[in-house]
This record gives structure tokens, sequence and C-alpha cells, in this order.
């Protein structure tokens, strides 16, 4: 279904992936609308329990695409530096294929809490009141990820 990675020699294991998605900042979620078009978003993310969690507003291109067709696309991209003798990158990625579904309840406040350790470490408390009061206003997304190809050239 999913075609071998052309440059075998750069191929990082599940483990060395899984380690990128746990430390990456953000990723780009691909998704494909109603119109036949390819619409990509940044957005932070966490990876836990071995799916990929995001949060979203309650509406919008992203939510509209993923309820026409729940197959997404996920890529993070690591350390980066020029070889410019090379005329080359040194690199390190990651691309996640999977299915996307909103989550509720227990798992949505599990991945916000997620969301909250990972870019407000120092503000715990204060991420448990934001998501006790905007919580409503929020969606939780969930990727489960069905495979996944990492890349690197160290």
């Amino acid at each position: 279904m999913f075609k071998d990675m052309r440059r075998k020699d750069r191929n990082i294991d599940n483990k060395q992936a899984i380690k990128l998605l746990e430390s990456g900042q953000f990723g780009i979620l691909s998704t494909v609308g109603e119109n036949g078009y390819a619409y990509g978003a940044p957005l932070n993310y966490v990876y836990h329990d071995g799916s990929i969690y995001f949060h979203s507003a309650v509406e919008g291109s992203k939510l509209d695409n993923i309820k026409y067709n729940n197959k997404i696309s996920f890529c993070v991209v690591g350390n980066t530096e020029p070889l410019p003798d090379k005329f080359s990158y040194r690199y390190e990625s990651v691309i996640v294929f999977g299915r996307a579904i909103e989550v509720f309840d227990k798992e949505k406040e599990n991945a916000l809490l997620e969301l909250v350790q990972k870019y407000s470490k120092a503000f715990i408390e204060e991420g448990i009141k934001y998501i006790e009061k905007n919580s409503i206003n929020t969606k939780v997304i969930k990727i489960s990820i069905e495979h996944m190809t990492g890349k690197a050239r160290r």
C-alpha cells in the first residue's frame, strides 16, 4: 500500500522516528478537501500512547477536510543544517500516515493536559484551569498511525 523508501541508506528505525515525534515542536498536517486540493497546516501536537494528538478550533478547513476524508499525512522535521560543499543538507524527518478522528471526554482531557505539559511545563496548574474554561470551544483530534517512515542524513 505504501511505497518503499527510495534512499534506504537514510532510513531511521521506528524507535528513532518516535523519538523525533516526541521531541518535535510542530508538524505539518496534510489533508485533502472536497475540492481535491491538498491542504497543509502547521500545528503543535503531542505524541502520546502511540498516537498523535492536536487541538483545533471547533470549525475550519482542517476539520472540514478530515470530515470529508480522514486519511492524513503528518510530517515533522527535526534538526537541519546546510552542507554547502555537498550541495545538500543534514536533516532528520518523519512522515506519518494514518486516520484522524475527534476524541472526547477523558481522552480529550488527557490529550489537552499532555499538550500543556509539552508546551507550558512551568504552568501546569494554569493550564488545567485553561482547559476547564476553554474545553468547550476546543476540539481534539487523534491521529491513529497506520504507517510511519523516518529519514535522516547525519
